[in-house]
C-alpha cells in the first residue's frame, strides 16, 4: 500500500524541505515591510509615518530630523535587501521545482500546498487551522519517506480547522479583514462560498475547501467567521479529539514542484479517529470502508517508520482519554 521512495528522491525532499523553512523565513520578513513608510504633514510640520495597513493608518514616528531620515533610509535599504533575498531563494527553489516534478515527487494537489503556503506566511498554519481528513496522508507519506496508494490519497476537497481555543479577532487581523475566502482567493479567484454549505468554498473545477471546528459549548453563541460574507464553521462531533491530540509536520511537494508545510493530527490520532469513524452508525457507508483502510494504513506507517511513536498507553499520555460519543 506504500512504495519507499529512492535516494534520489529523498535527498531532494530534504534538500527542498530545507529551502523551504528559508523561504518561508525571508516571505515573513519581507512581509513586515509591507506598508512601509510616509511623510505627513500637520500644522507646518512635517512627520515620519510607520503605516500598519492599507487604509493608511499607522504611527507616528517623529517630526522630519536628522534622526527620522536616517530611520526612513534604513527602513527602504532594509526592505530592498529583504526583496533581493526573497527573490533569490524563490529562483533557487523554482530550479529544485524542476528537478522534483521529473522524479515525480509533486504529490499534493497545488490548489491545496499554495492554500496552506499562504497560510503558513501569515503564520496561521499550526496555530489557528491545521489540516484534517484524507490530505493528511500527504504528510504521513512524506514524513516516512513512501508513496501512498493513489486510491487512497484522491480527494476533491480539503478540511482546515479552526482551533477554536485562538482568538477569532487575531485571525481576521492577520487575514487582513479579508476572511479566509480572500485567502483563498488569491490562490484561485474562482473559488466561492456555497449557498446552502456555507462553511464551504468550490472552485470552477468543483475543488472544495470546508472550514470545520469541533461543537461549540451549548452557552456559546457566536459563529465563527473571519469577515462579512467569508465562510462560516462547520460544528463537526468527533473533532474535539483531534483538536486536543498533538501536532505533527511535514514538507511536503505540490504536484508543481514547490515545497508546502502540512500541520496535521498525529499520525496515531488519525489512525484511531478514522477506525472510529468507519464503526459510526450515521457515517456515509460509501466512507466507512475508506476510513477503515486509510486508518490501517496510518498505523501501518507508524508502526515501520514511525516506531517513537507508539501506541502504547504509556505513550499516549498526551492524548486525550477517549474519543467522544
Amino acid at each position: 500500500m506504500a512504495a519507499e521512495l529512492t535516494n534520489d528522491q529523498r535527498k531532494y525532499l530534504i534538500d527542498t524541505a530545507q529551502m523551504y523553512e528559508s523561504y518561508i523565513e525571508a516571505k515573513r520578513h519581507a512581509e513586515s515591510y509591507r506598508h512601509g513608510m510616509t511623510w505627513k504633514r500637520s500644522r507646518g510640520k512635517e512627520y515620519l509615518f510607520r503605516l500598519s495597513g492599507r487604509t493608511g493608518h499607522g504611527r507616528s514616528l517623529g517630526v522630519r530630523s536628522p534622526e527620522t531620515e536616517q530611520i526612513e533610509v534604513e527602513f527602504r535599504e532594509g526592505k530592498a535587501r529583504a526583496l533581493v533575498r526573497l527573490d533569490a531563494i524563490k529562483s533557487r527553489i523554482d530550479e529544485f521545482a524542476v528537478i522534483n516534478r521529473a522524479l515525480r515527487l509533486g504529490r499534493v494537489p497545488n490548489v491545496v500546498a499554495r492554500i496552506l503556503r499562504l497560510l503558513d506566511e501569515k503564520g496561521l498554519l499550526g496555530q489557528e487551522f491545521i489540516v484534517l481528513g484524507t490530505q493528511c496522508l500527504y504528510a504521513y507519506e512524506a514524513a516516512a519517506g513512501v508513496r501512498v496508494d493513489p486510491a487512497l490519497t484522491a480527494s476533491g476537497d480539503v478540511d482546515l480547522m479552526f482551533d477554536t481555543r485562538r482568538k477569532i479577532e487575531l485571525v481576521t487581523q492577520k487575514l487582513d479583514g479579508a476572511g479566509l475566502i480572500g485567502l483563498i482567493q488569491k490562490v484561485d479567484k474562482s473559488f466561492e462560498p456555497m449557498t446552502r454549505s456555507k462553511f464551504r468554498a468550490a472552485n470552477n473545477q468543483e475543488f472544495m475547501v470546508d472550514l470545520i471546528t469541533p461543537p461549540l459549548d451549548l452557552r456559546d453563541a457566536r459563529k465563527i467567521q473571519f469577515a462579512e460574507g467569508d465562510l462560516i464553521a462547520s460544528e463537526i462531533p468527533g473533532l474535539e479529539w483531534l483538536m486536543n491530540s498533538p501536532r505533527f509536520e511535514a514538507i511536503c511537494i505540490g504536484e508543481d514542484g514547490w515545497p508546502t508545510r502540512f500541520v496535521v493530527p498525529d499520525p496515531r490520532a488519525f489512525a484511531i479517529h478514522k477506525a472510529w469513524l468507519s464503526t459510526r452508525p450515521m457515517r456515509d457507508p460509501l466512507k466507512k470502508n475508506r476510513d477503515a483502510a486509510q486508518g490501517v494504513l496510518v498505523r501501518t506507517i507508524v508502526e515501520k517508520y514511525f516506531p517513537h511513536l507508539s501506541f502504547a498507553p504509556s505513550a499516549m499520555k498526551s492524548f486525550p482519554k477517549e474519543m467522544p460519543e
